[in-house]
């Protein structure tokens, strides 16, 4: 992961330690108090007039035990269009899910990559789904769009919002 992303939990505590470190730690953690663990990594972004913003969060669900959430906000002042912006936030989902696959390997965890992209041809966001999910299946994870993407389309979401 690149130096600059700054990671913090839902209840804005920073990670002070890279995310990869983050992750390895919470997972011997939870697997110790006999947490069977799934993971859903995906970003949602909001443009803001000039600026668009991008929310990319790391979910660990505890299998009937409720769970917890990562998030790494990153502002872009690049112009997109909504297709660009929607393989980006696959992009930049893509580059975390990449480097922590590993770990979830290591600790036999499964992981879900989630794309905010509507299934419906009626939505904009539904001329990058191909793309997305060719991207996403050709990097080897499981894949998740609209309305079964709640990781990007619910939980980031609402931290860009």
């Amino acid at each position: 992961m690149e130096q600059q992303q700054k990671w913090r939990k839902l209840n804005g505590q920073k990670i002070h330690i890279p995310i990869e470190d983050e992750v390895k730690n919470v997972i011997a953690r939870e697997k110790r108090a006999g947490n069977e663990l799934k993971v859903c990594i995906g970003t949602d972004s909001q443009v803001k007039g000039k600026v668009t913003e991008f929310a990319t969060v790391i979910v660990f669900i505890r299998k009937g035990k409720g769970g917890f959430i990562y998030i790494c906000n990153e502002v872009t002042h690049t112009k997109m269009s909504i297709k660009e912006r929607m393989l980006m936030e696959v992009a930049k989902s893509i580059e975390i899910s990449y480097a922590l696959c590993e770990i979830f390997t290591l600790y036999k965890v499964d992981m879900e990559v989630h794309a905010d992209i509507n299934t419906n041809p009626k939505f904009k966001s539904n001329d990058a789904l191909k793309e997305a999910m060719g991207y996403i299946t050709g990097m080897g994870f499981a894949f998740k769009a609209k309305p079964n993407a709640f990781a990007s389309s619910s939980c980031a979401n609402k931290i860009v919002q």
